[in-house]
């Protein structure tokens, strides 16, 4: 049964790098491309100060990999790798959590909860506290301290999505299902809120960054999250309750 899940899950997660792909080629690249013909003005403006000033020019580093073959191919087989492994996780949260949420759910509806909770708790919540920038923002030097505030800001999003969860059975006993429902939305918002107050702040756009461009940006970023994740719920669910339904038949 779980590796039927987890196969399943593997190919709606395919299915959902397709649709997240299309997306981000047809909105999100051009907002990389104006990205990178920014930092590409402020290298030009850089360079000619320091060629007036009678500095050294530094040499031009090559191009490891061209921008069209980062803007297709890449940016395919990453959207579509990326997709599957998420479909494959999925896929064992669903085989985890069947029998173990609080309430009787069906199939579609535990993948539909499911796939709320991984935008929310993997996505949404961390990148209110860091949000995602284009390519050509940010330090080099920092990339690594970047990333490691990034996932520590998913662990605790996630595990207080998971504590407060298990805490609903004993909520609902003491103050009934919607109260229950209330006090495990509040229990996750004060861990969060109180874990994005303690964690540093990292804001490394430059002043001049075109407003619009970072904020087409993020929406792309938005955009394909939330379609991979709708995908992943909607049809790994319907797919689920159909087997179901099929095998009692």
């Amino acid at each position: 049964m779980v590796r039927t899940l987890l196969v399943r899950g593997m190919l709606v997660g395919i299915v959902a790098g397709l649709l997240s792909f299309g997306f981000l080629k047809v909105y999100g690249e051009p907002q990389i491309d104006r990205a990178i013909a920014f930092e590409a003005q402020l290298d030009q403006a850089k360079a000619a100060a320091e060629k007036a000033k009678g500095m050294a020019m530094p040499a031009e580093q090559p191009e490891l990999v061209s921008r069209p073959v980062q803007a297709g191919l890449g940016l395919f087989v990453a959207v579509m790798v990326y997709s599957a492994a998420f479909g494959g996780l999925f896929g064992l949260a669903f085989a985890f959590a069947q029998g173990r949420m609080p309430g009787d759910l069906d199939p579609q509806a535990l993948a539909g909860l499911l796939a709320l909770i991984g935008f929310v708790a993997l996505y949404l919540v961390p990148n209110l506290k860091y949000p995602a920038n284009p390519p050509s923002v940010g330090d080099p030097e920092t990339i690594g301290i970047r990333t490691a505030l990034y996932f520590g800001m998913i662990a605790i999003s996630l595990a207080a999505m998971v504590l407060a969860i298990s805490l609903k059975n004993s909520f609902s006993a003491r103050f009934g299902e919607w109260n229950a429902n209330l006090a495990v939305a509040a229990c996750y918002i004060v861990v969060v809120v109180a874990a994005g107050l303690l964690l540093p702040s990292i804001n490394e756009v430059p002043d001049e960054f075109p407003a619009v461009v970072l904020w087409k940006f993020r929406i792309a970023s938005l955009g394909a999250q939330f379609i991979m994740w709708a995908a992943l719920g909607l049809l790994f669910g319907g797919l689920t309750q159909r087997a179901v339904v099929l095998r009692r038949a």
